[in-house]
């Protein structure tokens, strides 16, 4: 026999997930699955285990829950949900609360109620059979991170404070845990579900206790004001994204099919308002030509967050993509947060759209010299977080964090020269699309932007650096 435990990591929304089983009885546990739930079979077929239990820590806020799809998928499994601070949903479960146990072979999995987050939220402890007293690992889901704590302010302002103390109250409790036990988050470095998460994916009560920001706190204030203060925009999607959990995601029994479409076809898709098209290839590419009108949001795992952040899941999407090949990971990507329509993809790409002679258009690439020498006639606009702009910026630059820039857009003036900058570039080029379409004349993306302009040793405005 021997313990089965799989960490599923989902980049770009920066989750985590777990599938741990006990392969000599067969049997194994998922928690917090995503849309895409293809992995999660994969694994358990590898691993000689059958999913019977499927764990949701908490309602999620982050991306579409996929414990309806692979329940349906392996149809042995249950879902087990918490009921803790009344929580309620739309679709079959089992009920959790605190003190629950489950027997998964060798592994006991306790339930325990660690609210703050969210209202239900509850965690789950770990232990052999033989020694249930003595856990040895705790599946934190977003109550507790590596270097930090799950928000408590998703809610809304008039819920904020409850969870706040009740999230303080939840660490505290984990301080009570042996040194030992290896803490198990649902997100890692890059979610927007907690500030400055670490970049590793586990580690240990001990270590957190003296290192985590969050563990430091004598009083609830303090913690709250602190909590507050450091955590990232919300994106948008959030609340869509709570109730679609709640209710219950739609069950598609795969990936939705999206028809290829050659241009012609996609053309007349086009003027008849059939879906909003979306550029999914690269900054570089989309810039030298692009379909007039188009957003461009990179192919990367970034793109689940950003779509959930501009587009509207009720719309078809057009796609345009870097290769024919690439429309199932596209799809993918799209489904975590929730965007199951299309309309159809280019078949052939830009190059067939070239090739049948229809019109292009082109956003300039302008490198951090460029833009270093032609910043007095330029307007500058720095598309990253609060955090990331008071860490330093490009003299002369305005601040609009990308999620706000349509509605700021009237604060521009699209007469002038605009030139859009991030921390790589893949946010500029965003930005620079919404841009064009708005009717802005000259728009220039910034490739490499702020990483290349440090790295040139360019001059830094240091008016708010020292707030980073």
């Amino acid at each position: 026999m021997s313990l089965v435990f799989e960490t599923i990591q989902t980049e770009g929304l920066a989750a985590l997930s777990y599938l741990i089983g006990d392969d000599e009885e067969g049997v194994a546990a998922v928690f917090d699955p995503r849309a895409d739930i293809e992995i999660y079979v994969e694994i358990a077929r590898a691993k000689n285990v059958a999913i019977t239990h499927i764990f949701e820590t908490h309602i999620h806020a982050d991306l579409v829950s996929g414990a309806r799809e692979l329940c349906s998928r392996v149809e042995s499994a249950k879902i087990y949900l918490s009921h803790e601070g009344g929580a309620k949903y739309g679709f079959a479960h089992e009920k959790v609360k605190t003190g629950d146990q489950f027997n998964l072979g060798s592994v006991l999995i306790a339930a325990r109620h660690t609210p703050g987050h969210t209202p239900e939220h509850i965690s789950y402890l770990l232990a052999e059979i033989a020694h249930p007293s003595m856990p040895w690992g705790v599946l934190t889901g977003d109550s507790l991170f590596v270097n930090s704590a799950g928000r408590p302010d998703l809610l809304g302002e008039k819920e904020t404070g409850k969870l706040a103390a009740q999230q303080f109250q939840t660490l505290r409790d984990y301080l009570a845990l042996p040194d030992s036990v290896i803490i198990y988050p649902a997100h890692g470095a890059g979610s927007p579900c907690g500030a400055e998460i670490g970049d590793r994916l586990s580690s240990t009560i001990g270590y957190e206790r003296p290192f985590n920001p969050f563990l430091q706190f004598a009083d609830v204030q303090a913690f709250t004001n602190f909590a507050l203060s450091t955590a990232p925009p919300i994106p948008k999607y959030y609340p869509l994204m709570k109730r679609v959990n709640a209710d219950g995601p739609e069950i598609l029994g795969g990936l939705p099919r999206v028809p290829g479409l050659p241009p012609k076809a996609f053309k007349k898709a086009m003027d008849e308002k059939a879906g909003v098209l979306v550029d999914t290839r690269s900054m570089l590419a989309f810039g030298a030509a692009h379909i007039a009108g188009a957003l461009n949001i990179g192919g990367t795992p970034m793109l689940s967050i950003w779509a959930g952040s501009l587009l509207n899941p009720d719309d078809s999407i057009l796609l345009v993509l870097e290769n024919d090949n690439d429309i199932d990971e596209i799809v993918r990507l799209f489904v975590r947060t929730g965007f199951t329509k299309f309309a159809g993809y280019l078949v052939g790409g830009m190059k067939a759209w070239d090739n049948a002679g229809h019109p292009f258009a082109q956003i300039n690439q302008m490198s951090v010299f460029e833009l270093k020498d032609a910043r007095e006639r330029l307007q500058i606009v720095d598309v990253r977080s609060n955090r990331e702009w008071k860490g330093g910026h490009v003299p002369g630059a305005r601040h609009i964090f990308l999620a706000d820039l349509s509605k700021r857009i009237k604060e521009l003036d699209p007469k002038q020269p605009t030139a859009l900058y991030c921390a790589s570039g893949y946010r500029a080029s965003i930005a620079a699309s919404i841009l064009k379409q708005a009717g802005f004349a000259e728009v220039h993306n910034v490739p490499g932007s702020w990483h290349a302009w440090r790295e040139a040793g360019l001059p830094v405005n240091q008016d708010q650096k020292a707030a980073a």
